[in-house]
């Protein structure tokens, strides 16, 4: 085990106050005013890309955002689903993704065509869908689901359906557990969550022993089993802020960081580490750079666009979820 260990830890200590802004970030925040353009950032960002944001957060918190946006421009900073979400519940805004090739291993595993054979073959089933899916797979579902909200949205799935959980199987098996739900599980997981593993887990935290170990549902369940809290990224905030620990082990993305020391920025955080690397980033979330998002608001483009059938089939759903989530 200990061959494995051939980097250093990535921690991220207190930090008494932020840097100034760049030139880049202050001309991005120019364009911003000049488009009339709200930018939101996942969590999972570059913490340069999420100090210009207006709205940093999970899925279901800026989905909620990107519904409510009143500008003329959403500039999306994260992944393809994402931004197309945004489309779909503010179909008469333009809607920007810094790269369009920034896509997502869990929504690439779940092809509509195959789910919409799947369902021909069993008409019965409740489809309970991972945010983490294309709008056309949304547009097959009955109700979405974020990390943050699955448990509560699955209670609230009529007791006689049979449910199929798309695309995380990971995700569906914790939120099973969680509810006492059966629920059939699609063979789809996110490639850079089941890069942890316990040995490296366990060897962090033996270099960390007093420090707490908060990790997402997306990981394997032994990597679960041995967390001390399981959530979504919006609650590993609230952990951070009321756990008494002036350390803690977070087993996800990298850019998860840079928001808990922004809001959090009296104690220490670690990152969960793989077997061969300090820390575990999201290839495709990292395709966003800072000057793709000045670039995206100067040209005004790439710009997402839906076909409005398959838009108007996965408003439903989403809807559904904004509802039962609030």
């Amino acid at each position: 085990m200990s061959a494995l260990l051939n980097y250093e830890p990535l921690v991220l200590p207190p930090r008494a106050a932020l840097p100034a802004l760049t030139a880049i970030q202050e001309e991005i925040l120019t364009l911003k005013k000049q488009r009339n353009a709200v930018i939101l950032a996942h969590n999972y960002q570059n913490e340069d890309i999420q100090r210009v944001a207006d709205f940093v957060g999970d899925s279901l918190g800026l989905s909620y955002q990107a519904q409510a946006a009143q500008a003329d421009v959403i500039l999306f900073c994260g992944v393809h689903f994402m931004a197309e979400t945004a489309k779909i519940v503010n179909p008469g805004r333009t809607v920007l993704l810094p790269d369009l090739d920034a896509g997502c291993s869990l929504a690439d595993s779940c092809p509509a065509e195959r789910l919409a054979a799947y369902k021909a073959a069993h008409p019965e089933v409740y489809v309970v869908a991972y945010i983490n899916c294309s709008a056309a797979v949304k547009a097959l579902s009955d109700v979405i689901v974020t990390s943050g909200n699955a448990q509560k949205i699955v209670q609230r799935v009529p007791a006689d359906r049979q449910i199929l959980f798309v695309p995380d199987q990971n995700l569906g098996q914790w939120v099973s557990q969680k509810t006492g739900r059966a629920m059939q599980l699609w063979p789809g997981s996110c490639y850079a969550h089941v890069m942890f593993t316990t040995q490296a887990i366990e060897r962090i935290r033996l270099q960390f022993p007093g420090a707490p170990v908060v990790a997402h549902p997306e990981c394997v369940q032994a990597v679960r089993d041995l967390a001390d809290e399981v959530c979504s990224t919006e609650l590993m905030v609230k952990f951070a802020k009321t756990s008494p620990a002036d350390k803690i082990i977070v087993v996800t993305e990298s850019g998860m960081l840079h928001r808990l020391r922004r809001e959090v920025p009296d104690k220490t955080f670690i990152a969960g580490p793989t077997d061969t690397c300090a820390c575990n980033d999201c290839r495709f979330m990292k395709m966003n750079t800072i000057e793709k998002v000045r670039d995206a608001l100067k040209f005004m483009r790439p710009a997402i666009d839906v076909p409005e059938p398959i838009r108007t089939q996965a408003l439903a759903p989403i809807q559904r979820m904004l509802d039962w989530s609030r």
